[in-house]
């Protein structure tokens, strides 16, 4: 007598479980030893803070200081600027490179991933040899009319820690859109300007909502990263712009307050931590929306 549909795909399914147990315990097996030395080196230093940041008591004297009210503000005031104007930058910059025919634009998009492993506080010097008190804006404005000192002095300002993250974050945007750029279907774009649609219309209408995801990452990432700069702010000298690492670098190395520092570094934890999960979650429910669309 034949085997009825129900017995045969139950039989099949035990199988396939059966043949996909040996696999995941492989696996588990595999990714014990990763998990045990990020425990080691990041889990565990990340708990000492949070221990010692609650066994001090010291949230109610932190948060009711005016220097951690000054640096939050400043810090977030900072982030937010700084991602905006990588936004906008890195899409222009992005649009440029992937759509606009220029000799060199193969060696531009390689140019960018090796912009990304460069360290901060390179970008940071190489500002201040040009927009320096001594850079060479102001030596050429010496130079021409003998005066001691240029008229160039901003490095040192709020604006100059948003020019060199604007700087330096610019291509953590560019990246990603230039891999959806390199995804988009040109005949949408083609038929568009046939149409006599102008490209101001092109990008609104094709390009930027198919870049949407790509730039919502980008700027999640830079804003995160904004978050926790710390070479930025300490290379251009910015002694007025005390954001929340540089709070912590204060209060622990200047001060030796450990446990204020502990309460601010905890705290700046949970803004990122809180920031990464809002963004899987808007990320989510886009990716629902557009899997529910027709």
């Amino acid at each position: 007598m034949a085997e009825s549909v129900p017995v045969r795909a139950g039989r099949l399914q035990g199988a396939r479980t059966g043949g996909r147990s040996p696999r995941r315990h492989g696996a588990l097996l595999w990714a014990l030893p990763p998990v045990a030395v990020l425990a080691v080196i990041f889990l565990y230093p990340l708990a000492l803070v949070v221990e010692e940041s609650t066994a001090s008591g010291a949230y109610g004297e932190v948060f009711a200081s005016d220097a951690f009210r000054d640096a939050l503000l400043t810090t977030v005031m900072i982030a937010v600027g700084a991602t905006a104007g990588c936004l906008v930058l890195g899409f222009v910059l992005a649009l440029v490179v992937a759509f606009v025919p220029f000799p060199g634009s193969r060696a531009v998009a390689k140019f960018i991933d090796v912009f990304l492993s460069f360290p901060s506080f390179l970008i940071t010097l190489a500002l201040l040899f040009l927009y320096g008190t001594k850079g060479m804006a102001n030596g050429v404005w010496t130079d021409a009319t003998g005066a001691a000192d240029g008229p160039v002095d901003f490095l040192t300002t709020p604006w100059g820690v948003l020019l060199a993250e604007v700087t330096y974050f610019t291509p953590f945007v560019m990246r990603p859109l230039l891999a959806a750029f390199a995804q988009l279907d040109t005949a949408q774009i083609e038929a568009a300007s046939s149409l006599g649609a102008r490209p101001a219309r092109i990008v609104r209408r094709i390009i930027l909502p198919e870049a949407l995801p790509a730039l919502m990452a980008g700027g999640s990432l830079v804003l995160v990263l904004c978050l926790n700069e710390f070479a930025i702010v300490l290379f251009t000298g910015a002694k007025d712009v005390v954001t929340l690492p540089m709070l912590v670098y204060s209060k622990a190395m200047l001060e030796s307050d450990y446990a204020a520092a502990c309460v601010v570094a905890t705290v700046n934890v949970v803004i990122s931590v809180g920031l990464y999960a809002l963004y899987r979650a808007v990320l989510g429910r886009s990716g629902r929306r557009a899997g529910a669309q027709p």
